[in-house]
This record gives C-alpha cells, sequence and structure tokens, in this order.
C-alpha cells in the first residue's frame, strides 16, 4: 500500500507540476487516490469518507466543480506520458453514455446511448483513446451538446438554453456534430506533440463522410465500421468521358456502372474469398496462449473506390480514390456481418488489416474499467467544467493503473 501510494504521489506530481497552487496540486492527488480507493460509490461524499486525512469533502467538491484548473492541460501531460509508455497503434475515437434522472446537469438531453442501447435520458461524452492491443488509455474528451441546449439551433428547448448559465456552458460552446467534436479532439492531441499512427472508430464515426474526408485531409490513415448500405465500385473500374457536343462546359467523366453496397460486392465475391484470421488473445478461458481463447473469424479483404458525394479527392482527377473494404464473414453465417473501410497500404496482410482495425475493443475495455471501477458516471455535479474535471481525473486514474499493470506483468497484459 505504501509502494502504491508512494507511485501515485509522483504519477500525479507529473500530471498537476503546471498548477500554480499547493492545495490544488493536494486536492487532485487525493481525488484520484479517492477514485481508486475501494467503494463501489466514487461520488465526492462517500470518497471524502474513504479519504482519511484527506476527506475535506468541501474542499474536493470545489475542487472538482468550481475550481478554474485547465483540464485540457493535465490532459496534455496524460497524453505524454501513456503516448511514451503505451507506444499507441492508433487513436481509437467513441463515445459513451453517462445516465442521469433529473434535467439539470450540463446537457443531458433525451437521446440515444449505446450504454443503454436505447433512446433515454443522459449526457453523452465523446472520448480519444491511445491504443495498441497490449494496452489503452482515454486521454481527451467533449461533453456532446445537444441542439436543444444551443440558443442558435432550431431545435433549441427554452427551458435548457435558460440552464446554460447555471450549469457554466460557455457562451461559445454549441451543438456540433459527435464526428467533428471527434476531428476537434484529434487536432488538439497533435498540437500536443501526440503522433497520431491511425486512426479507428465504429460505424458511427466511420458513416460520416465528412468524417472519414476529415481524417483523408489531415493525411491521416483510419480504419473505421460503416454500415452494410454505404456504396462503391469495385478498384477496377474506371470513368469514362461522356460524348461532347461542342457547346457548353464537357460533360465530367462518369463510372458507366452504378456503384453496388458493399455488402453486395463482399457477397459478389463469395465464400471462397473468405480467409480465416486469429487477431488476439480473449478473456475467455481456452487453449490458446496464457490459457486464453484466441478471437478468430472469417474476413474478406476487398479493393474498392467509395461512392457518394464529398468522396472525390479535391484535386480534378476524375477517379475516385481507392480504398480497403474489409468484412467478417463467419462460417456460421449466411452473409457477412459487419464492414469497414480503411485507408491503410494497398499491400498490408489481412491479418494486419484485421488485427489494426478490431483494435476498437481497446475502448471497450477502458470504458467498462472506468465505469465499474473507478467511478466514471458517479459525478453528482451539475456544471459544464465539473463534468470536464471528472473525466480527466478519472483518466488519470485509470492510466495510473494501467501503468502498474505494465509495470508487473509487461508480458501479460493482452489478455487484460
Amino acid at each position: 500500500m505504501t509502494e502504491a501510494r508512494g507511485d501515485l504521489e509522483a504519477f500525479a506530481a507529473e500530471l498537476f507540476d503546471g498548477f500554480f497552487r499547493a492545495d490544488q496540486r493536494r486536492w487532485g492527488q487525493a481525488y484520484v487516490r479517492g477514485l481508486l480507493l475501494d467503494g463501489r460509490r466514487k461520488s465526492v461524499e462517500p470518497m471524502a469518507a474513504r479519504l482519511g486525512e484527506d476527506g475535506n469533502r468541501q474542499a474536493l467538491a470545489h475542487f472538482i466543480t468550481s475550481s478554474p484548473w485547465d483540464a485540457a492541460h493535465v490532459r496534455a501531460r496524460l497524453a505524454w506520458r501513456m503516448h511514451e509508455a503505451i507506444g499507441p497503434e492508433a487513436l481509437i475515437v467513441d463515445d459513451t453514455g453517462f445516465l442521469k434522472d433529473g434535467d439539470a446537469s450540463a446537457c443531458v438531453s433525451r437521446q440515444y446511448t449505446g450504454t443503454a442501447g436505447k433512446v433515454t435520458n443522459c449526457q453523452v461524452g465523446v472520448s480519444l483513446h491511445l491504443a495498441r492491443e497490449q494496452a489503452s488509455a482515454a486521454v481527451n474528451w467533449r461533453l456532446f451538446v445537444p441542439a436543444s441546449w444551443d440558443p442558435a439551433s432550431g431545435q433549441a428547448d427554452a427551458a435548457k438554453v435558460a440552464r446554460r448559465g447555471r450549469c457554466g456552458i460557455p457562451a461559445q460552446v454549441g451543438h456540433v456534430e459527435k464526428w467533428q467534436l471527434a476531428l476537434d479532439m484529434i487536432d488538439e492531441t497533435r498540437s500536443w506533440g501526440v503522433d497520431v499512427p491511425l486512426v479507428v472508430a465504429d460505424a458511427g464515426y466511420g458513416d460520416a463522410a465528412a468524417f472519414r474526408l476529415g481524417l483523408e485531409e489531415r493525411s491521416l490513415p483510419y480504419a473505421v465500421g460503416i454500415s452494410c448500405r454505404h456504396t462503391a465500385h469495385p478498384a477496377d473500374a474506371r470513368p469514362v468521358q461522356p460524348p461532347y457536343a461542342g457547346t457548353g462546359l464537357p460533360p465530367k467523366a462518369q463510372y458507366p456502372d452504378p456503384a453496388q453496397t458493399v455488402k453486395d460486392l463482399v457477397i459478389a465475391a463469395g465464400r471462397a474469398a473468405a480467409r480465416p484470421v486469429s487477431w488476439r488473445v480473449g478473456s475467455r478461458p481456452g487453449t490458446g496462449r496464457n490459457g486464453f481463447k484466441r478471437m478468430y473469424s472469417r474476413f474478406v479483404a476487398l479493393r474498392v473506390r467509395p461512392a457518394g458525394r464529398g468522396l472525390r479527392k479535391t484535386t480534378d482527377a476524375p477517379e475516385l480514390p481507392e480504398r480497403w473494404l474489409l468484412a467478417e464473414w463467419p462460417a456460421t453465417e449466411s452473409e457477412p456481418v459487419q464492414f469497414w473501410l480503411s485507408s491503410l497500404p494497398s499491400g498490408m496482410p489481412l491479418a494486419t488489416l484485421v488485427r489494426l482495425t478490431k483494435l476498437r475493443w481497446r475502448i471497450e475495455h477502458d470504458y467498462r474499467e472506468m465505469k465499474q471501477a473507478l467511478g466514471l458516471a458517479h459525478f453528482e455535479g451539475r456544471t459544464w467544467g465539473g463534468w470536464h474535471h471528472h473525466v480527466t481525473l478519472v483518466s488519470a486514474a485509470h492510466a495510473f493503473c494501467t501503468l502498474r499493470r505494465m509495470a508487473r506483468a509487461p508480458k501479460d497484459t493482452a489478455a487484460v
């Protein structure tokens, strides 16, 4: 216990080094320690009861809710530390719900969240994680502002707009789509000097052509989920120039055949195109490495040219860009069940493409640990700043746990 507390003090000193006030450094460390202590509830009052000499409920509440420290400063230091420790292969983007009973908390609304699997009363936070197969860490956050909370939106709710001041929502903050929040976080994280080797996301982000185009404009490779309704041309398809009558502007080159859905393209390739791939050690007991079952399925990888608005190159070239279409087609299924688009290099081996695309499982591990053990969803304050402070310090507590795991058993963390 003494060793763990000493490690935490050194870790917290690194994160809070930029705080000018000693009391902020003290309560920052105390809050993180409170999140790490055993206990079902990780809101201020029960944490204060467990913290002993640091159990000043009023001071902890002030620090997390009202103290004017910059969460981005702590996140940047956390990102530097975890980038060095993890050596990430990707940045993973996703969002998670914070279920609420009342309607007074910042940006709470009836909206869909995968946490509940339905539309319910909640806040939604968008997060960005550094990840490789053995470890991951949440290093950036945004609180999603529903249109009903934005006074400039045609869907503004007068009662919610009136609560913005009490919740401390900055006047310049309005409704922004989640995929744009993700791009903003990526830009901020890169501004900290953190390298982005690959962006991984599920179909909630990959379905937005603007998100994929934003990554391409930033020269960032990606592997993102998409729904089966997206369309594409085969890689060998070529646009042709329609006849020109000699009057007006010449017509643009067009593909002679209509684009097909990605599902139809994979089905046309056939079951014979599916190859078995085992991409990581899972968490269930089995006969694989370390006594755990390996994750296994069958995949089809095709080179395609995604169609749709906004996807043509910014140059005048008539051809659509070539990308990977990856589909999971288990032997027990009559058709493919999941699809991804990726801008990874054309010569990449299938096993590597699958492993990198499937890195998104790390974000589910992070959410589960932060919610079940570290109180991610236990913040009872109602302010915009308090929410950002809390999720930042939960991320710090999670990173501390990750570092200790890596130090204890660096070869065995893949199954964690």
